[in-house]
């Protein structure tokens, strides 16, 4: 078994063009030692699987790492697709961050597509991923590939691939692609060429900068003071040119992460909703005295949201993703916005009450801006994990850039009448009722622990949280009137709401809670907060105990 193994990693080595990871894979192989054993098992145990997030994985050498080798296979894949359904002479335009590796892929990408016959088309530097979202229509191309793995941790790195409606790939296109990635043979009969395909100037970036401000009202005030943070990613450059052209005031940067930096130094994990990710950015806010904090995560197509609030420690609170979601969809509402609000499930039921309100169309999808963006009539869409769709016609996917200016442009709005976000907050839970959600999110090194946790709770459901009676408890897997099948556990209770699933992207097991308290007048509000509180705490506990985790 370990003769096998070696020559499985002998012939990956003899293929691959990388001189790092070619070290790396013989000098494990050449170790005799038993940690070196188990780690090629790992490396050698299948491959990284190609889905409706793309790739996504830790860099290093082998089919189940990130590497140049796994990514001229999809590339090469992809290529196989676009040709399969008369395309092949379309272009394929390719963005990419500024995380380890990720200029290499975009590379090979272009390469891999020029000598499929394709043109190709690179972004001319590390930018945000909601630019290259927007080129793909704005070019007329008929594929775009993002090369990012987005606020995973400095190790990882992933490839993420859209069609040219300009919006992320779902099934069956998602299958037809792995098949054709499958199909691939040995490396050296891809073709790629030395050159052959274009590195675009800043005219994409400036015809995206153009539109970004088209998504203010004319006229609207734009006082506010931001601090921001691009938490060591590519938004800098991009929002403060947005902000500029919009008349906002230069927004005061945190120092430590404006600039890109592929190790995050100053964060375990670069992501706004980590513990501690957001300190730096707090740090500053205490000095700056700014009206709101904005941050993004490194490819910047997802917008977080810090308030001052004097209860909170430090004295700043990071509004939820819910939060903000239903904070700029009454903001549209009140500036007039007509069409299709959507939402994803995990995602706070308070956009259905603002919509209905309003008389507007509400819709919920599976999790991801693959399902958001493809509603029909969508002007507005968000997921409780920070994002936004603020502009579906220029951009068919999560956009933190025009989510940060339409912050900006609420925050604005409200500072002129002597009011804040948390005031508008106040406002729509006594309009709606106090919609409170959580999330019980568990990070694993064994994927075996969700599994049997999902196995555990489909075979024995709660049946009260907190107290609450279970109402009904459908399994996703099977598919509903409203959804295809997707692996999650949704249970609806009196007053409350749990959705179960594993991450798409993380090793992660993920339990999204929302509460409902009705409120009668402003009064109400901190016996409401508390009960919702006691509640969401509650639940939590129960659920873990049920879940076994």
């Amino acid at each position: 078994m370990q003769q096998d193994l070696i020559a499985q990693a002998r012939t990956w080595l003899a293929e691959d063009p990388d001189p790092e990871t070619r070290d790396e894979l013989a000098r494990l192989i050449e170790s005799g030692s038993v940690e070196s054993a188990e780690e090629l098992a790992a490396r050698f145990a299948g491959t990284l699987q190609f889905g409706t997030a793309g790739l996504r994985g830790e860099l290093g050498a082998g089919p189940m790492r990130m590497n140049r080798s796994v990514v001229i296979r999809a590339a090469a894949g992809l290529a196989a697709y676009l040709k399969a359904q008369g395309q092949g002479g379309g272009l394929v335009v390719i963005g990419y961050d500024a995380r380890y590796k990720s200029a290499d892929f975009a590379r090979d990408t272009a390469a891999v597509m020029t000598g499929a016959g394709l043109r190709a088309a690179v972004l001319p530097r590390p930018l945000p991923t909601p630019v290259l979202a927007y080129a793909i229509r704005h070019l007329g191309a008929v594929a775009g590939v993002e090369v990012t793995a987005s606020h995973n941790p400095p190790r990882d790195n992933g490839y993420k691939v859209y069609l040219g409606d300009g919006s992320q790939i779902v099934p069956p296109a998602d299958g037809e692609i792995a098949a054709e990635i499958a199909a691939v043979g040995p490396l050296d009969r891809v073709a790629r060429p030395e050159e052959g395909w274009e590195v675009l100037g800043d005219e994409v970036l400036d015809a995206y900068l153009a539109r970004t401000d088209t998504v203010l009202a004319a006229g609207s005030p734009r006082t506010a003071r931001v601090v921001y943070t691009a938490m060591h990613g590519v938004g800098t450059s991009v929002l403060t040119a947005a902000f500029e052209r919009a008349g906002f005031p230069a927004p005061v940067l945190v120092a430590e992460q404006a600039e890109p930096d592929p190790a995050f130094p100053t964060v375990a994990f670069p992501n706004p909703e980590e513990p501690g990710a957001m300190d730096l950015a707090f740090a500053t806010a205490r000095r700056a005295d700014p009206d709101i904090v904005i941050a993004n995560d490194p490819d910047a197509d997802r917008c977080a949201v810090a308030v001052p609030d004097p209860g909170a420690d430090g004295g700043w609170r990071m509004l939820r993703g819910d939060e903000v979601g239903a904070l700029l969809a009454a903001h549209l509402v009140d500036r007039g916005a007509t069409g299709v609000l959507a939402e994803s499930i995990v995602s706070s039921s308070l956009l259905g009450r603002i919509a209905e309100k309003a008389g507007l169309g509400h819709e919920e999808t599976l999790t991801g801006f693959k399902w958001i963006a493809r509603v029909d009539g969508l002007r507005y869409g968000y997921e409780e994990a920070l994002g936004y769709c603020v502009d579906p016609d220029g951009v068919r996917d999560k956009d933190g850039i025009t989510a940060a200016l339409l912050v900006a442009e609420l925050a604005s709005a409200l500072k002129e009448r002597g009011r804040t976000l948390l005031d508008r907050l106040d406002d729509l839970a006594v309009d709606h009722g106090l919609h409170a959600t959580d999330q019980l999110s568990v990070r694993v090194e064994d994927l075996s622990v969700i599994a049997d946790a999902m196995a555990r709770l489909r075979e024995r459901p709660p049946a009260t949280l907190a107290g609450l009676a279970v109402i009904s408890a459908e399994d996703l897997s099977r598919g509903t009137e409203q959804l295809p099948p997707t692996d999650g556990l949704r249970y609806q209770l009196q007053g409350a709401r749990v959705i179960v699933r594993p991450s798409g992207t993380e090793p992660k097991l993920k339990c999204y809670l929302e509460v409902v308290v009705p409120v009668g007048s402003a009064d109400e509000l901190p016996t409401a907060r508390a009960k919702a509180s006691e509640l969401l705490t509650g639940i939590k506990r129960d659920l873990a105990a049920a879940a076994g985790i």
